[in-house]
């Protein structure tokens, strides 16, 4: 068992250290011949003008429209020719791109922007960076952009919209219940091309061969001015030297073959996609071109790393069986090949300027993809491409491949059924979630093992190895995400199955007993971790010795437990053991010594033993300022408690000195909103009442009381504490 008596350093505000322009996320490039569509798209400048928030949505399909192919309108491509613009045009300091498609991507994407503006990623869960980059967007002079690209629903953003005076918001969204009842979007339709836009579109496409154009006006009729058929269209006429009307008679030809009982009404797109992957399967005999679109199809089609493609599982599966030009290329070279083919169609697009390239697709056109497609090899795409993201998850720093991987593998799991279960939970289902935990994407991180942990009980049974891992992980998450009592049971049910299993002196049950007594005393049940670790300590130091550094750890445990629940002599008893055995061991200076002195001090100074409290605080930062520097938190932390030390002794001249040193070097650290620096505030401000300076106390809960609103969370207990103080002085 690991120690886990070193306190993380509190994080502070967000302090932006480059001063010259910052963008984020991954902009995708504009199509060829892209048309800023000037009869049928908005005026964004404008609209931003009107509104700080605006929302592209399509234009809603009346009954004689397929509904979803009228989505497919070009939006996020409005979107990025704008943000783009704005950016080369020098009207932005900060642009933000996100993919708006989860909670934990747009989390995501906050943690990387806020990345950049500071240099490195800041410290701590990626709920409170998103807050502390939400705070300085409402503050700074900066002028700013934050696109949401695809937002599904608004759910998606609670809790996380930007604001500022400096800056703006614009969103895509695939239909408008995506933005409703939000009052302060302004909600902007986007429908088909006009006739002239496609004419003008099509023209530009079909430029190098004027023959080609031939029956354009009556293409453009057929294809009722779609965008996505009109770029399939054009692209399947360049790449196989035909005209339009010529294109129209296979269009016309496969119109009949394709229509369903009962929906007689088919959008162009519908159509011209299968016109699209013929010419792909010409260029590219073999299959590859068909194999490669169907892992495509399964994908989240925002970004897909080409990567993916490459990997042994895709190649292995998507290249199977092709024998065309055999031992002219590597199956690698043949997947960039099938690619390329696809790309040459219009049915995808492939972004060659990041790294690695990303491949786009729509998710309309995945969907008819996956509907053309028999079961088998549906079913051979989805575990290719999950076997695909494992091989290809990276280990190092997160970063956009990392957020597309999850995504991809979310996808899957949306559209695979149990086929991800077949043999119990895949391993790129448990990839994903250790993504969430490792980039500290808590909320998100507690729904997914949730979810997880109850498909593996319904499919697997509970007492599945892999049911009891999913355990074990959403315990983790729940603590993680500061919910210890939700945790408890979880860690109750791990620790009777693990000792059911392997027994109770096994690693893994001592483990788990261990972290149930922890998650007893943050819920604050106290007195029950007592009883579960009396127990697994004394099994510890029975298995492993009690000057184990192990057992120590679960010595330091209990000491907690018993100061939590109020047994302070017994808490003193343990200290003081565990810290002498820490010197002897590890020496005075070691972190997990230091922070068991310290520990022992507040324990003396609980029991009213001040003057041993005192001896030890100091010690405690004395050591912790050799260690660590004056300006670590844990050494303000260490200074704060001396203070307060010296103030329960009724030594308050120096308790009011050390209090002001304390403040004065959290500002100067921290920041004025940080959580640390505004409890120094508060801690000043009582030793100010207890020497009778009023005014000055007054201040400084009136300071706490507004900082503390506009930063921390709403009922936070500092301003509560402050809120309640400055009442009992004011009388109000």
């Amino acid at each position: 068992m690991a120690d886990s008596n070193s306190s993380p350093a509190a994080p502070g505000p967000l302090e932006a250290t480059s001063s010259g322009p910052v963008r984020s996320g991954l902009l995708p490039p504009l199509a060829d011949r892209f048309s800023t569509r000037p009869e049928t798209a908005p005026d964004l400048l404008l609209a931003l003008e009107r509104s700080a928030s605006v929302a592209l949505i399509p234009r809603q399909a009346d009954d004689s429209e397929p509904a979803d192919w009228v989505n497919v309108t070009g939006k996020t491509q409005l979107a990025a020719y704008f943000a783009e613009s704005q950016w080369r045009g020098r009207a932005l300091d900060l642009l933000i791109w996100i993919d708006a498609s989860s909670q934990a991507a747009v989390l995501s994407g906050y943690v990387e922007a806020a990345s950049k503006l500071t240099g490195a990623r800041p410290p701590g869960s990626a709920a409170s960076i998103a807050t502390r980059l939400l705070r300085w967007l409402r503050r700074t002079d900066r002028r700013w952009l934050v696109v949401f690209d695809d937002l599904p629903d608004r759910d998606v953003v609670h809790g996380l919209w930007p604001s500022g005076p400096s800056g703006k918001v614009l969103i895509t969204a695939a239909n408008r219940q995506a933005v409703a009842g939000m009052n302060h979007v302004l909600a902007l339709e986007i429908g088909p091309f006009s006739r002239r836009e496609a004419m003008s579109y099509l023209v530009g496409r079909l430029s190098s061969d004027p023959d080609q154009r031939r029956g354009a006006i009556g293409l453009i009729e057929d294809l009722r001015c779609e965008p996505v058929a009109l770029m399939q269209a054009t692209a399947v006429i360049v790449n196989s030297w035909i005209t339009c009307d010529e294109y129209r008679e296979r269009f016309a030809r496969r119109v009949p073959q394709l229509a369903r009982p009962g929906h007689p009404l088919q959008a162009a797109g519908a159509v011209t996609w299968t016109l699209a992957i013929d010419r792909a399967a010409h260029t590219l005999p073999g299959g590859a071109a068909q194999l490669a679109l169907a892992v495509a199809s399964v994908l989240d089609g925002q970004a897909i790393p080409g990567t993916v493609f490459a990997t042994k599982a895709v190649t292995g599966y998507a290249l199977a069986g092709n024998a065309a030009a055999p031992g002219r290329s590597t199956p690698a070279e043949r997947a960039g090949e099938a690619l390329a083919s696809l790309e040459q169609v219009g049915l995808i697009s492939i972004d060659q300027s990041a790294s690695p390239p990303v491949v786009r697709i729509s998710h309309v056109l995945q969907r008819e993809v996956r509907s053309a497609m028999s079961t088998e090899m549906l079913e051979r795409a989805i575990l290719a491409a999950a076997d695909a993201l494992v091989e290809l998850w990276p280990a190092g720093e997160p970063g956009w491949l990392t957020c597309s991987l999850r995504a991809g593998a979310h996808y899957l799991h949306q559209i695979g059924g149990g086929l991800l279960w077949a043999e119990g939970c895949h391993p790129v289902l448990l990839r994903a979630g250790q993504s969430l935990d490792e980039e500290q994407l808590t909320g998100p991180a507690v729904d997914y093992w949730a979810s997880l942990s109850a498909t593996a009980d319904r499919v697997l049974g509970p007492s599945h190895p892999d049911s009891q891992v999913l355990v074990e992980r959403l315990a983790r998450a729940y603590m993680a995400d500061g919910r210890p009592a939700e945790a408890v049971a979880w860690y109750q049910r791990i620790m009777a199955e693990w000792d059911r299993d392997f027994g109770p002196d096994h690693p893994r049950t001592l483990t788990a007993r261990v972290t149930l007594g922890r998650a007893l005393v943050i819920a604050g049940l106290a007195t029950e971790a007592v009883t579960v670790l009396t127990a697994v300590l004394a099994d510890y130091e029975r298995t492993m010795g009690a000057g184990n550094l192990q057992s120590l750890g679960v010595r330091d445990e209990l000491a907690a437990a018993y100061l939590a629940s109020g047994q302070l002599d017994e808490a003193i008893r343990l200290y003081r053991r565990s810290l002498a055995d820490r010197e002897r061991l590890a020496g005075p200076q070691d972190p997990n010594t230091i922070a068991v002195r310290q520990k022992l001090a507040e324990a003396y100074l609980a029991a009213g033993h001040v003057k041993e409290a005192i001896s030890h605080f100091k010690k405690s930062v004395a050591d912790r300022q050799r260690a660590l520097g004056a300006d670590h938190p844990d050494t303000l932390g260490a200074r704060a408690a001396l203070a307060s030390a010296h103030q329960l002794s009724g030594r308050m001249a120096t308790a009011v000195q050390l209090h002001e040193q304390v403040r004065a070097d959290s500002l100067r650290v921290l920041g004025p909103e940080d959580p640390q620096t505004l409890a120094a505030a508060v801690a000043l401000a009582g030793a100010y009442y207890s020497v009778g300076r009023i005014t000055d106390a007054s201040s400084l809960y009136e300071e706490v009381i507004e900082r503390g609103e506009q930063s921390l969370p709403h009922g936070h207990p500092l301003v509560q504490s402050a809120r309640e103080s400055l009442s009992a002085i004011t009388g109000e």
